[in-house]
């Protein structure tokens, strides 16, 4: 499978880690937390844990939390598409193409739910042709973009000349949950929102001068599926993440590297970027370095499905043409992986 542009987009409202700090202490749920729990908080967002800034789609951190389930998803069902519509639009032109000559569109994301999904209020917005095919992958947690390429890539695979926009979008935002539980703590000083949009096709015999995504692999741990996944809590979504995912991504990141068809060996390593105790934990497991995944979680912090994307656009920027193996892994517990061949 042929890609031909990739961008990226963030909301337009930015916050340091220490700003962040300042929102939550001003905020009604952060006098009911325990004592310990208003500890960890100030400890992770108070040090260098890797995150400088994360974007939310609000300027006001804080009404999150004050909003029922009702209100957060309505939050995702404008936000989303519009974030999303963005990182589209933006990976089309660099493409030559507009949004009607698009054959197919696959969207992914875990932090709300629509139906019909977030497929439909893009191609909307961006005049997609009516007969255009339409897939939403959701569920699928962190590790969602690679798993949405490789439905591109089955498309292609039968239409050679199917143009196919693929876009993994996220609004942590619309999915804060705040309690005592570490894991929760945890997550509210990691994730952020963001959008990532690939336009593919399919390969041309004997065509050269471009990168090619393939290889795909999968590898699915469901007796560690309660160690981080999304729970309903009250009708919301809460993140359960448990101290052991460091060890268990490394783990899983490094079955799919020495699998025989992975492609994995010599070549530059690209990661979700999870968090830094994540990618401290596959740089010892693997004898590779990962590149770009901690620029972008300095900058952007965890933004679920994007973040490996982010990281592939900023190598692509480089001009550097040496082969790559993007990976990326979360709820379920699944962990994937994707080589990249300029050819």
């Amino acid at each position: 499978m042929r890609l031909l542009s990739l961008s990226t987009a963030l909301p337009d409202h930015s916050y340091t880690q220490a700003e962040i700090w300042d929102w939550y202490q001003k905020a009604p749920w952060f006098s009911q937390l325990r004592t310990r729990s208003q500890s960890i908080l100030q400890r992770i967002l108070e040090a260098d844990h890797g995150i400088e800034t994360r974007h939310f789609a609000t300027d006001d951190p804080n009404a999150v939390f004050e909003k029922d389930a009702g209100d957060l998803n309505r939050d995702f069902e404008r936000e989303a598409p519009k974030l999303a519509g963005q990182a589209l639009c933006s990976a089309l032109d660099t493409a030559g193409f507009s949004a009607d000559q698009l054959d197919a569109l696959v969207i992914c994301t875990c932090t709300g739910y629509l139906c019909p999904g977030v497929t439909s209020f893009v191609a909307e917005s961006l005049g997609c042709r009516p007969d255009i095919e339409m897939i939403d992958l959701v569920g699928l947690g962190c590790g969602a973009s690679i798993p949405a390429l490789r439905a591109a890539e089955n498309m292609v695979r039968t239409r050679p000349g199917a143009r196919v926009g693929v876009v993994a979008v996220e609004l942590a935002s619309a999915a804060f949950y705040a309690d005592d539980d570490p894991g929760v703590l945890v997550s509210l000083c990691l994730f952020g929102d963001g959008a990532a949009a690939a336009v593919v096709t399919g390969e041309v015999a004997g065509e050269a001068g471009g990168w090619s995504i393939n290889h795909f692999q999968s590898y699915h741990q469901p007796h560690h599926r309660e160690e981080i996944r999304f729970v309903n809590q009250n009708g919301k979504l809460k993140n359960q993440l448990h101290r052991t995912v460091p060890a268990l991504a490394a783990g899983a990141v490094e079955t799919l590297y020495r699998h025989p068809h992975a492609g994995g060996s010599g070549r530059r390593l690209l990661s979700h970027t999870g968090g830094r105790d994540v990618l401290d934990a596959i740089e010892a497991q693997l004898p590779l370095e990962v590149c770009h995944s901690r620029e972008v979680l300095r900058e952007c912090g965890n933004m679920s499905s994007p973040s490996v994307l982010f990281a592939l656009e900023r190598q692509l920027k480089t001009g550097d043409t040496a082969s790559l193996w993007l990976t990326a892994f979360g709820a379920g517990f699944t962990a994937y992986s994707c080589c990249a061949d300029y050819c």
